[in-house]
C-alpha cells in the first residue's frame, strides 16, 4: 500500500545566541566505520550561558545549574518513524534520561540532514534518513539537552482542511500523481486560512490536506497527525480547550502521545470512544478523521457552528473542505444552481444549512457529524441545544455565576504566544469581552474599531470610551463609500451569495487588526443567547393593538399592508399588527417576502422552486420549541440558524481572508450551557433586553455604555447608493448581462433601482442582495462555463442550470485612520 505524507513550512533553523555547543569528538563528522569516541559514544553538549534571573512560571522547576542528559537517537528514530516530533519534559528527563520528551535546544553531530531548531523546539524532518543514519553507527549517536521547559506548550493549528475518499465502486481510481495534485489544489485555494504551513496524506483512495496558520509555531502542530500505529489520521481546524483533561484520561487508559498538540488528542479520543469522542470536545472545530482499519471517514463540526465544513459526493467519491472553493477543484463537480437556495438567499441574505447555492454541495450543520464508509453516507446530530430553564438561583446568584462562567471562558480563549487583541464596537457584548480580557490578561489589550462618516452608523465614540476606560491600545478606521472596491474579493471569500452588508466593516477591521495581532476575540453570540435583539421585545403599540383589537381588525390590517408597496411608511406596523407573534418574527428576519417574489423571479425560476415557501419551512422549526416561552423560542431559533449561517460565517470568512484567528468566548460550551438554563425572565426583564448580561457588564463598564440604545453593525448603503455608488447599478444590475440572465424580471429590477435613486423608497438592502448575486454569478458561473463577464446568459442557459427537482434545503482607499 502506497502512502505518503508531505509537508512544507517556514521555520527558523538558527540556534539561539545564548546557547553554545561543544563536540566531544575531534572528527568533523562521523563515518560508518566510527563506532565510538573516548566517551564510548558520540555526543554533543549544549550548555546555557549565564542569564539574568527570570520570573518562575507557576509549577516550573528551578534549576540553578545546566541539567545534562543523554538521549539515544535510536529512540528518536522510533518516534520519527511515526511522523511525530520528539519532546522532552524537564522533570521527566531528569528522572529518566532515556525517555523521549521535550527539550529546549539540541544538536545531532555530523548529520548531513539536520534537526530543525528554533529557540524552543526541534523536529526531525525526515524519518527515513534518521533510521538509515542510526543503523550505520553503533552504539547509536546521542544528544545532550539542557534547560527543559516545565510542560508542553499549547498548539493552535488554525487552518483550513480539505480531502477526499473514494469508494470501491469507483471504476477509475485516482493515481498517485493525480491524487497529490488534487489535494495540493484543494489546499492552495484556501491558502489564506493557513499561509504558514501545509501538509497532506495521500494513500490508496484517500487524501487529507491542510493549510495552517501558526498561532504558536511549534513543529509538532504539523498535520495530518496519527495514532501510535498510523492507522488513524486527522486533519483539524480549530481549538480544543479541554484537551489537557482529555489527554490525562487517555494517558491513564494507556495511550501514548508524541506531541503537545490538541490535534493528537482527537486521534486518541476517537480510538478510545469512537464517534462519541466528538461530543466530549470543548471548543470550535471542523475536523476529519480517517480510520484505515475500517476505511471510514468521519467529519464533524463544533456544536454551534463557529468553524465551517462543506461536503459533496461526485461519482462515488466523497469530498470535504473548510470552504466551498476547495470542493470546486474536484473533477466533474456539477455547478448547477440550487434555486431553492436562491429563494432562501432572497428571503434571509444567506443560504441556511444544510444547503448551499450549488445543488451538489452541502454544509454540515452545527452539532453534526458525518460518516462515510465505502459509498454509504450517514449524518448524525451528536449535540442539540437543550433549553431547560432549570436555573433555580436568584437574580444576584445568576449575575455572580454568569460572571464566573464568562471569566473562565475568556481566560481559556486568551491562551496564545502571538499578539492578541479584540474587536470593539462599543456595544455591551464586545465591551464586556474587552473588560474581562483587561482583568485577566495582565497586560494592555489591543482593540480595533470601525466607523463611518454617517452619524447614524458610527459607533467610534462609544468604542473609544470603552478603550479609555480599560486603557487599551486602541486602533480605529473610518470606512468610506468606495469600500465597495472590495466587493469582488468579498464574494470570492464567501463562495456563494452572502448579502449581510456588515461583512464590509468586518473585512476592514480584520485587515487593520492583522497588522498588529494574529488572534482576536469578538463579542458575537451574546444577542442570541441572552436576548439582545429588538424583535424579542414587541413594540408597545403592537402589544396594545393585540390586547384591545378584534381579530377582524387585525385581518384588515394585514390585507392593507399587503397592498402597500415596500418602503411606504406604516407598512411594517400594519404587517406586524395583522400577524401573530410567529409571523412578526418571520417578518423581522426576511427581506424579499413571499408576496413580492412572483414579481421579482422569472417564470422559469418560479416553476423550478419547491412548493414550500422558505418562511413556512422555517416556521415549522418552532413546533419543536412550543413548550418554551415565546422569547426563548426566538432566541433558540436564531442560535440554530441566523447565528451560524450568517454571523459566524461572516466573521470566519472575513477574519480568515486576512489570516487572522477569531475566537468567540461568549459561545464557549460552558457559557451556552449556562445560558440555556436561565429562564427568559432573567434575560428580558420589564422590556430590558439582555438583562442579566447587562448586570454583569455593570460591574465593569461605564454607565453610558450600558444605557445607550443598541446599534447594529450596519453600513450606510442607502446613502452610498444615491451618491458615489450610483454607477454600481449601471455596471451591475442594469447591465445587459444581468438583465438577460433569466433569474429575475428586468422590469421589477429597474423599478427598484429607480425608486431608490429617487429617494421615494429605501431599497438599499434588497438592491445589495441583487448586486451581490450578480457579482457572484460572474465569478462562479460565467467564468466556470467560459462565458465572458459582460456577455451574460440566455434564458435557455438558465433553464439548463436549474434543477428540475431541487431538494428542499432549509482596497484600502476606502479607509482612513483616525
Amino acid at each position: 500500500m502506497n502512502r505518503s505524507t508531505t509537508s512544507s513550512g517556514s521555520r527558523s533553523r538558527r540556534q539561539p545566541a545564548r546557547w553554545r555547543t561543544r563536540r566531544c569528538c575531534a572528527s568533523a563528522a562521523p563515518s560508518p566505520s566510527m563506532t565510538s569516541c573516548s566517551q564510548n559514544h558520540c555526543r554533543v553538549e549544549v550548555e546555557s550561558k549565564p542569564e539574568a534571573p527570570r520570573a518562575r512560571r507557576p509549577g516550573a522547576l528551578a534549576i540553578s545549574k545546566p541539567t545534562r542528559a543523554c538521549f539515544s537517537l535510536a529512540s528518536i528514530a522510533t518516534a520519527a518513524s511515526r511522523g511525530s516530533a520528539w519532546w522532552m519534559d524537564r522533570s521527566s528527563a531528569i528522572r529518566q534520561a532515556a525517555r523521549t520528551w521535550r527539550c529546549r535546544s539540541a544538536h545531532p553531530i555530523g548529520t548531513s540532514g539536520r534537526f530543525r531548531i528554533t529557540n524552543s523546539r526541534f523536529r526531525i524532518p525526515d524519518s527515513t534518513f534518521v533510521r538509515e543514519f542510526t543503523s550505520q553507527h553503533e552504539p547509536p549517536l546521542r544528544l545532550l539537552c539542557v534547560d527543559f521547559s516545565d510542560e508542553p506548550r499549547r498548539i493552535h493549528p488554525m487552518c483550513g482542511i480539505a480531502g477526499f475518499v473514494e469508494s470501491s465502486a469507483v471504476r477509475s481510481p485516482f493515481d498517485a500523481a493525480t491524487a497529490h495534485d488534487l489535494i495540493e489544489r484543494m489546499c492552495d485555494v484556501i491558502r489564506h486560512r493557513g499561509p504558514d504551513d501545509q501538509g497532506a496524506l495521500v494513500d490508496s483512495g484517500v487524501g487529507l490536506g491542510m493549510r495552517r496558520l501558526s498561532i504558536i509555531d511549534l513543529s509538532t502542530g504539523h498535520q495530518p497527525i496519527h495514532n501510535e500505529d498510523r492507522t488513524v489520521w486527522v486533519v483539524f481546524n480549530g481549538e480544543i480547550y479541554n484537551f489537557r483533561e482529555l489527554r490525562s484520561e487517555l494517558v491513564a487508559a494507556g495511550h501514548r502521545f508524541y506531541t503537545a498538540s490538541d490535534t493528537e488528542t482527537i486521534v486518541h479520543a476517537y480510538e478510545q470512544w469512537g464517534t462519541a469522542a466528538i461530543g466530549r470536545l470543548r471548543g470550535m472545530f471542523g475536523l476529519a478523521i480517517w480510520d484505515m482499519r475500517s476505511r471510514t471517514l468521519l467529519i464533524a463540526r463544533d456544536r454551534i457552528g463557529i468553524k465551517p465544513l462543506h461536503y459533496a459526493v461526485v461519482n462515488g467519491r466523497f469530498f470535504f473542505g473548510s470552504e466551498i472553493k476547495s470542493l470546486l477543484e474536484a473533477p466533474d463537480l456539477p455547478r448547477d444552481l440550487d434555486v431553492d437556495a436562491l429563494d432562501h438567499y432572497l428571503s434571509f441574505l444567506y443560504t441556511p444549512a444544510d444547503g448551499s447555492i450549488f445543488k451538489s454541495v452541502r454544509k454540515l450543520p452545527p452539532g453534526h457529524l458525518l460518516v462515510w464508509r465505502d459509498g454509504q453516507l450517514t449524518v448524525h446530530q451528536y449535540w442539540q441545544l437543550a433549553v431547560d430553564e432549570t436555573y433555580a438561583g436568584s437574580e444576584a446568584d445568576a449575575v455572580r455565576d454568569l460572571r464566573d462562567v464568562l471569566s473562565d471562558a475568556v481566560r481559556s480563549h486568551l491562551v496564545s504566544d502571538v499578539p492578541l487583541g479584540a474587536f470593539l464596537s462599543g456595544g455591551i457584548d464586545s465591551s464586556l469581552v474587552v473588560g474581562l480580557m483587561a482583568q485577566t490578561s495582565g497586560g494592555r489589550v489591543k482593540t480595533f474599531s470601525i466607523g463611518f462618516d454617517e452619524p447614524a452608523f458610527d459607533e467610534l465614540a462609544h468604542a473609544r470610551r470603552v478603550a479609555q476606560h480599560f486603557g487599551t491600545d486602541h486602533y480605529e478606521l473610518v470606512v468610506k463609500p468606495d469600500a465597495l472596491s472590495i466587493l469582488d474579493r468579498l464574494v470570492r471569500h464567501f463562495d456563494e451569495p452572502f448579502a449581510d452588508s456588515s461583512a464590509i466593516p468586518t473585512w476592514y477591521v480584520s485587515e487593520m487588526a492583522r497588522r498588529h495581532v494574529t488572534v482576536v476575540l469578538s463579542g458575537d453570540g451574546g444577542d442570541e443567547l441572552f436576548g439582545g435583539y429588538d424583535r424579542y421585545v414587541p413594540h408597545p403599540r403592537v402589544l396594545a393593538f393585540d390586547r384591545y383589537s378584534p381579530r377582524a381588525l387585525r385581518r384588515v390590517a394585514a390585507m392593507a399592508a399587503a397592498r402597500l408597496p415596500h418602503g411606504v411608511r406604516g407598512k411594517n406596523f400594519l404587517r406586524h399588527v395583522g400577524r401573530d407573534a410567529r409571523g412578526r418574527y418571520i417578518d423581522s428576519i426576511r427581506f424579499f417576502g413571499a408576496d413580492e417574489k412572483p414579481a421579482l423571479l422569472s417564470r422559469d425560476v418560479l416553476r423550478a422552486l419547491d412548493a414550500v415557501d422558505p418562511e413556512v419551512r422555517l416556521a415549522r422549526h418552532f413546533e419543536r420549541y412550543a413548550h418554551l416561552a415565546w422569547p426563548t423560542q426566538m432566541m433558540r431559533f436564531d442560535a440554530e440558524t441566523y447565528l451560524p449561517d450568517d454571523v459566524l460565517t461572516k466573521v470566519d470568512r472575513m477574519s480568515m481572508a486576512h489570516s487572522i484567528e477569531s475566537r468567540v468566548p461568549l459561545l464557549d460550551n460552558e457559557v451556552i450551557t449556562f445560558a440555556s438554563r436561565l429562564p427568559a425572565s432573567l434575560k428580558i426583564a420589564n422590556g430590558r433586553r439582555k438583562h442579566v448580561l447587562k448586570e454583569v457588564a455593570a460591574t465593569l463598564l461605564p454607565q453610558e455604555i450600558l444605557d445607550r440604545p443598541k446599534q447594529g453593525f450596519g453600513v450606510p448603503l442607502g446613502v452610498w447608493f444615491r451618491g458615489n455608488l450610483r454607477e454600481l447599478f449601471a455596471d451591475t444590475l442594469l447591465s445587459s448581462a444581468s438583465l438577460q440572465r433569466g433569474y429575475f424580471q428586468p422590469s421589477f429590477v429597474r423599478r427598484l433601482v429607480e425608486a431608490h435613486l429617487s429617494g421615494k423608497r429605501d431599497h438599499s438592502l434588497r438592491l445589495w442582495q441583487l448586486v451581490v448575486f450578480e457579482r457572484w454569478h460572474r465569478q462562479y458561473v460565467d467564468r466556470a462555463s467560459g462565458s465572458a463577464d459582460d456577455r451574460g446568459c440566455s434564458s435557455d442557459a438558465v433553464r439548463n442550470r436549474l434543477p428540475l427537482s431541487a431538494p428542499a434545503v432549509l482596497s484600502t482607499p476606502a479607509v482612513q485612520s483616525r
